[in-house]
């Protein structure tokens, strides 16, 4: 995996989605098959063993999720912003760097004794993170590892993850 070619297809927007945010767009990044299979090679190479469901979480998580789970053998579960999903669900609100939030999981996505990987594009303050892995052991399952493509050092969102793995591939 070439981290600097990678960096180099990811695009900075200043001041989105608010003043003084400088947003990593990775749609400039999947736009190549290349470096979109690079990236999903790589998760999948540093991914635990016996994973039973990978975790995406809305909305860029899920491009990932989906091509690594279908890669490891494991179910996809989507976990979704408040009022997406159409059956029985349960909720966890949480901060972010610019707001609040809540997320939501359908109850019967996740059975006691799933080994969980957590997948999204970005880490940041961890608090996304945080509240999907709160979800998933509600629901009895364990959350083996968190694998994101980017971290925000600087926000030291893995400090909130506690002692889970954190698998990150490119850093800034």
């Amino acid at each position: 995996m070439d981290t600097e070619k990678l960096k180099l297809r990811i695009r900075a927007v200043n001041d989105y989605p608010k003043k003084g945010i400088v947003f990593r767009d990775i749609t400039t990044l999947i736009k190549y098959p290349d470096s979109f299979a690079s990236v999903v090679d790589e998760m999948a190479s540093r991914a635990p063993k016996g994973i039973n469901a990978v975790v995406g979480i809305e909305a860029r998580g899920f491009i990932f999720a989906s091509a690594l789970a279908y890669k490891l053998g494991a179910g996809m579960v989507p976990i979704r912003k408040k009022g997406k999903l159409p059956a029985e669900r349960i909720s966890e609100s949480y901060d972010l760097e610019y707001g609040s939030e809540t997320v939501e999981i359908h109850s019967d996505a996740i059975k006691g004794g799933d080994r969980v990987l957590i997948v999204d594009d970005l880490l940041a303050t961890g608090g996304t993170a945080s509240a999907a892995r709160s979800l998933i052991e509600r629901l009895g399952g364990e959350v083996s590892a968190f694998v994101f493509v980017i971290e925000l050092k600087s926000l030291r969102g893995r400090d909130r993850l506690g002692n889970t793995p954190i698998i990150s591939l490119l850093e800034y």
